[in-house]
């Protein structure tokens, strides 16, 4: 199954009134934006699980943007980890499926050194969530810029050795290597992880040669989303697609119009 939905509210509507606007549109997943803090109590996200779960709609978390697992300031990286946790806690009282992070910074690192220390602090992210008992996978995702740790390669390889989950971003990837992408490649890739639900962000991208400047409607460039789609359709990958346009749920209904062009049926 393929679910479409987008980060974030529907313009100035709440979180339970968006749902329902969702279930309206015939879209199927959302995902709760903690941009600059983990804004939700407890008891407000089992509340707002439940709608999502009586509407069928598949709920998601990214994480906090102010989050750097390699910083060489240490109580930049207690503070890190404790966003993303945090974030756990409410995702497992959201029922929420995956927490979505940008894991690093090289900063003055090596790749290497910085691969290792982020895996190691996976580890201990991981080992908490098993201990509290929270129903949540952690997703490192791909990310856009050249100085930040998340090409696609570093985070297939933390998911192999951690066990932890992914968050594949094809706009990041279209950024990262100055505007290509090769679909069937990137999921050729990623079979070896023998997941059974993809997780991925979708929109077009601005880049400069650093990578990543801004996220763009899907009709303002690139990456295409019409080839990804069918090589998703092709593999009959199960999976879920979270709009990060400006526009995001425009964009998930455009996602949608593409889908049923080429043959699924929701």
């Amino acid at each position: 199954m393929i679910r479409l939905g987008p980060a974030g509210n529907i313009e100035q509507h709440d979180t339970i009134s968006t749902l329902q606007k969702l279930k309206n549109m015939g879209l199927q997943a959302k995902e709760i934006e903690f941009v600059r803090q983990v804004y939700l109590k407890n008891d407000a996200a089992k509340i707002i699980g439940k709608k999502a779960k009586e509407l069928d709609i598949n709920l998601s978390i990214h994480a906090p943007y102010f989050i750097n697992l390699a910083s060489e300031e240490k109580d930049k990286v207690i503070a890190s980890k404790k966003r993303i946790l945090d974030s756990c806690e409410r995702g497992h009282f959201l029922g929420a499926t995956h927490v979505v992070f940008h894991p690093a910074y090289f900063g003055k690192r090596s790749k290497e050194e910085t691969y290792s220390i982020v895996k190691n602090e996976i580890m201990d992210m991981l080992e908490t969530i098993n201990r509290s008992g929270w129903n949540v996978k952690l997703a490192p995702e791909t990310t856009g810029k050249h100085s930040a740790f998340g090409s696609l390669d570093e985070i297939i390889k933390i998911v192999k050795e951690t066990k932890c989950d992914i968050c594949i971003d094809p706009a990041h990837l279209y950024a990262r290597n100055n505007g290509t992408i090769n679909f069937k490649e990137m999921l050729d890739k990623l079979e070896v992880l023998k997941l059974k639900n993809l997780h991925f962000h979708f929109s077009a991208i601005k880049y400069s040669p650093k990578g990543e400047v801004s996220h763009l409607t899907l009709a303002e460039g690139g990456p295409k989303f019409e080839p990804f789609a069918s090589e998703l359709l092709k593999r009959k990958i199960d999976c879920t697609i979270i709009s990060e346009s400006p526009i995001t749920w425009q964009d998930s209904l455009n996602m949608k119009k593409i889908l049923e062009k080429l043959g699924y049926k929701f």
